[in-house]
């Protein structure tokens, strides 16, 4: 969550206050039954020193504000905004709203809009000079984690929020939940659903709700050292068994190079390994709040999490936590062949400072467990949502439909900061299928890969504490290379802590 991109979609380890590592405050549900989370946040710099690691990410999860603020949960310190002033006839949610950019007609109401997207100063800019009758008042408040606890901390004092907020899909639910969301097929979000991929779509809704506009996804595929592999002779592959079979020959070969890394860490990357396989960890539908299915321990998960366990039982895979400067560094100086990437994984990659001058990188789809029948899956992906605190709530729906919602922003998002398009018709266009990576020799990465892995994924579900299961499951993953328990049991143990969990906080585990 999320959440991994040139567009500062990477991990961001940054923690909420908590009580020590790996601390989670709990609090039993309500007389009412309503659910109540307090802030299981990331765990802080020293959250995994133990473990020889970075700590784990994502953003932080709680739910409902009210009970939040009676908890006295420490709040984070909000930003001081600087910039142009907004105005005083601003239609956003913010009395003395500041923007960083340049309003160009002051006489209409304003939005305001966080986010952190590169380049998006440009993609604000291009929205005011061409509508008349609403301009975008925007501040970036953080990326990841830092933009979703001040917007927590909005939440519980009731102020402070913007009109229009950038979050990552698996985040949403931790927000619905607290009724801090708007649902926008009130304000026509049904009228532009074909404007979108259906996978994106699926995971911006909730049964019948749309909390948000998809902007960007991250499909996956295989980023891969042809050099290194016409070394050692091996040849794509195109399943895991093949995958598996690579791996041992180039193990073989004796470059020391492993065919990739299984990081434990890997927290919405490991899921999406787990998902391809068939494994639904969640169920859950914000119009019954209180009820959660868990499953994480389904014949999927442990179909793969068996098979990584034996590449790292046969020393065919690196066990790296994820984004540390030690991996980047194996990742392009031959220490891997291959990243298993989203669509964003390519910019990211190129934006590696110790990158190899003389590798050859080419992209290829994500290995399947069938060839025959392949399953897409996705890593990473961002929305505009409405927050309940806009003045003007059909005028903010507009702007989160509006801003990647044409031709030239969503162009400006994809040249300027090499955003994956949720937006179909820049995703379905000749221009962004041809496009060709110098990085890649000049393959089209778009039309050879990610455009088909896209098109195939049909989306997720997450829980509304997506962050403490992602914590839970990257001390499992840990537990199971340091050979103290089975692929099996890691995730039986990590189904009954989920189970226990989700019923100390009020929920009834379906």
């Amino acid at each position: 969550m999320t959440d991994r991109h040139p567009c500062n979609r990477l991990p961001s380890w940054a923690g909420l206050p908590e009580d020590g590592p790996g601390s989670r405050k709990i609090r039993a549900g309500t007389a009412s039954g309503t659910p109540v989370i307090l802030l299981p946040a990331a765990p802080g710099p020293d959250a995994r020193a133990d473990h020889g690691g970075p700590p784990p990410r994502e953003e932080a999860r709680d739910m409902k504000a009210n009970f939040l603020a009676s908890a006295g949960i420490v709040a984070a310190t909000a930003v001081a905004l600087t910039g142009c002033s907004a105005g005083s006839d601003s239609g956003g949610s913010s009395e003395a709203a500041s923007c960083t950019n340049t309003i160009v007609n002051a006489d209409a109401p304003q939005v305001t809009v966080w986010a952190w997207y590169p380049a998006f100063d440009e993609v604000v800019d291009q929205f005011n000079n061409t509508n008349d009758d609403v301009q975008i008042c925007w501040t970036n408040a953080g990326q990841g984690n830092d933009e979703y606890t001040k917007f927590s901390t909005s939440i519980e004092s009731g102020s402070g929020a913007p009109d229009v907020i950038q979050l990552e899909s698996e985040v949403l639910s931790s927000f619905t939940i607290r009724d801090s969301l708007v649902d926008l097929t009130e304000f026509g979000a049904d009228d532009v659903e074909a404007d979108y991929a259906e996978g994106a779509w699926e995971d911006a809704s909730s049964g019948d709700a749309v909390y948000a506009i998809p902007v960007d996804g991250g499909p996956m595929g295989m980023l891969y050292r042809q050099d290194l592999f016409d070394a050692a002779g091996i040849e794509v592959p195109t399943t895991w068994e093949e995958f598996e079979a690579a791996a041992r020959k180039l193990k073989e070969s004796g470059d020391g190079a492993v065919i990739g890394d299984f990081p434990t860490n890997g927290r919405a990357f490991n899921q999406a390994l787990f998902a391809q396989a068939g494994s639904v960890p969640f169920e859950y539908d914000s119009a019954s709040p209180q009820e959660i299915g868990i499953n994480v321990n389904d014949d999927g998960a442990k179909k793969v999490l068996e098979y990584w366990d034996g590449l790292v039982k046969d020393g065919l895979v690196a066990t790296d936590d994820a984004f540390t400067a030690d991996y980047n560094t194996k990742l392009v100086d031959g220490s891997y062949a291959v990243y298993l990437a989203a669509a964003w994984g390519p910019g990211y990659l190129q934006g590696l400072s110790d990158a190899d001058p003389d590798a050859v990188w080419r992209a290829a789809p994500l290995p399947q467990w069938d060839a025959a029948n392949p399953v897409q899956v996705n890593w990473g992906g961002s929305t505009f949502a409405v927050t309940e605190q806009a003045k003007d709530k059909e005028l903010a729906a507009k702007v989160a439909m509006g801003i990647f919602g044409n031709e030239e922003g969503m162009n400006l998002g994809v040249d300027k900061g090499a955003l994956f398009p949720s937006y179909a018709p820049v995703l379905d266009s000749a221009a962004f299928a041809d496009k060709e990576y110098e990085f890649f020799g000049g393959q089209q990465i778009n039309k050879d890969v990610f455009l088909e892995a896209a098109a195939g994924y049909e989306g997720a579900t997450f829980s509304p504490f997506q962050n403490y299961a992602y914590d839970q499951l990257t001390e499992q993953l840990y537990a199971m290379v340091q050979g103290e328990k089975d692929a099996g049991q890691a995730l039986d143990d990590l189904q009954a802590s989920l189970e226990q969990y989700a019923t100390e906080q009020g929920f009834t585990v379906k």
